[in-house]
């Protein structure tokens, strides 16, 4: 038996998850002398690559893998979502989530749950035992509870997240920096919770990784001067990982899951550019810069990443596209997708899906109309300002989002992890914890 175990004195399962926002499977298994203690969960237990959501964006893949549920169910399909027979937007936060969350669950059972740093949780829920929230939220006085929690991470200067701007600098050496003093910040809060072995359910996010991601993949892959120091990041990760792998006891299962892949950027393709010049879209005047600015004869608009609406009578305010002409004109828009080439000839879209295939639930009135997935290297982004061109230079980020190659690993033998997505994390969790529940509770299943 454990310290932990013998410090609670009860033999009810338990489970530490440790998000790695961005990590794909690929780097971990091709790196196994930088990841030497997640490669021994792999060989000990059960890992494999899954798939994301659609579309692979932080803000929706966190609830969805909290849920188990779809953007469909929770509500929330990416960093800006559409109001409700409106045209204005608004960026999701903790209470736009409309599914219950994995430790709502825990704490209904009369169990414990600690939460740490999951993106799209502010404000902090103070029906769990603590929580700080992560992604979107503000400094600490605001995104913690209970006040215990938020005066040792104050006392320790935890940090929410990795200063980006630091990466549109050329030298990297900053971000780099600050990336690991946020790390340890972190790994210092995790291991602390980790030993008070009074919650049942350890929910932590490392969220530097897709930061780190962002501004340096192109680096690893393509064996840059930075690649050593990316590496060594990576290094520093896996061994916190360890020490948390090292410090639980036997009656506790280590779950560790990215929410999606990554993959070297090439190039920034601006979708509601394309659609204005393909006659799709336009605006009340030359001054624009909101989806607030389109002009009545719009037919589609765009939102980030890769998400296509029709501008639908009877759903947006001044809608021109007629309910029976909504099958016709969203597949000749699918069409035109599935055909974008770059000026050399390239195919930009790899594939085009409904929403009724990508999305199932309640929320169909602010769900896209298609949902387009790039060939690797395409950045498919929806601001409303004009562009000079469709296709764009990369900027400071050099690496972006994947659908597939997202990364779960178990330390328990014989879980059947091929096939799996995002959505069975959920499941699977409960199943380790002994907690009941209904198959349809979930879009996702246990995979043990």
């Amino acid at each position: 038996m454990g310290l932990i175990d013998r410090l609670r004195g009860t033999d009810d399962p338990r489970v530490v998850f440790l998000g790695i926002d961005g990590v794909p499977y690929r780097l971990i298994t091709k790196n196994p002398e930088t990841f030497p203690n997640l490669t021994a969960v792999i060989d000990e237990g059960s890992a494999g690559a899954i798939e994301s959501i659609y579309p692979p964006e932080t803000t929706a893949c966190w609830p969805a893998i909290t849920t188990g549920t779809n953007p469909g169910e929770t509500g929330v399909y990416g960093y800006q979502d559409r109001e409700i027979g409106s045209y204005d937007t608004y960026v999701p936060m903790g209470r736009d989530v409309q599914r219950e969350r994995i430790w709502d669950r825990v704490t209904n059972e009369g169990r414990n749950a600690s939460v740490f740093n999951v993106p799209v949780t502010f404000p902090p829920q103070r029906n769990v035992q603590r929580m700080v929230s992560g992604f979107l939220s503000p400094e600490i006085d605001s995104a913690a509870a209970p006040e215990e929690l938020r005066a040792y991470l104050q006392e320790i200067d935890y940090r929410i997240d990795v200063n980006a701007k630091l990466g549109h600098r050329s030298d990297k050496s900053d971000l780099l920096e600050h990336a690991h003093e946020t790390l340890n910040r972190r790994q210092k809060a995790f291991s602390h919770y980790i030993e008070e072995a009074d919650w049942d359910l350890f929910f932590g996010v490392y969220l530097t990784p897709d930061r780190i991601n962002h501004f340096l993949f192109d680096e690893y892959v393509s064996g840059g001067p930075d690649r050593e120091d990316f590496l060594a990041f990576y290094e520093r990760l896996d061994e916190c990982i360890g020490e948390i792998r090292s410090a639980i006891g036997r009656d506790t299962t280590l779950v560790v899951a990215s929410d999606h892949g990554f993959v070297p950027l090439e190039s920034t393709v601006h979708c509601n550019e394309w659609l204005e010049r393909e006659g799709w879209l336009s605006f009340e005047d030359e001054d624009h810069a909101a989806l607030a600015d389109i002009d009545d004869d719009t037919r589609a608009y765009s939102l980030g990443p890769g998400r296509f609406y029709l501008n639908l009578e009877g759903r947006e305010p001044r809608g021109s596209v007629s309910e029976s002409d909504y099958q016709s004109t969203r597949e000749e828009l699918k069409d035109r997708l599935e055909a974008l080439e770059t000026p050399d000839g390239r195919s930009v879209v790899r594939r085009v899906v409904e929403k009724e295939t990508a999305f199932r639930g309640d929320h169909d009135e602010i769900a896209p109309d298609l949902v387009a997935l790039p060939q690797d290297g395409f950045d498919l982004k929806a601001d409303f300002s004009g562009h000079e061109t469709v296709f764009d230079e990369t900027g400071p980020r050099t690496g972006m989002h994947s659908f597939d190659d997202a990364a779960l690993l178990v330390d328990e033998p014989g879980l059947a992890i091929e096939d799996a997505d995002i959505l069975d994390i959920a499941p699977t969790i409960l199943k380790l914890l002994d907690i009941e529940f209904e198959r349809t509770d979930f879009d996702g299943a246990s995979l043990g």
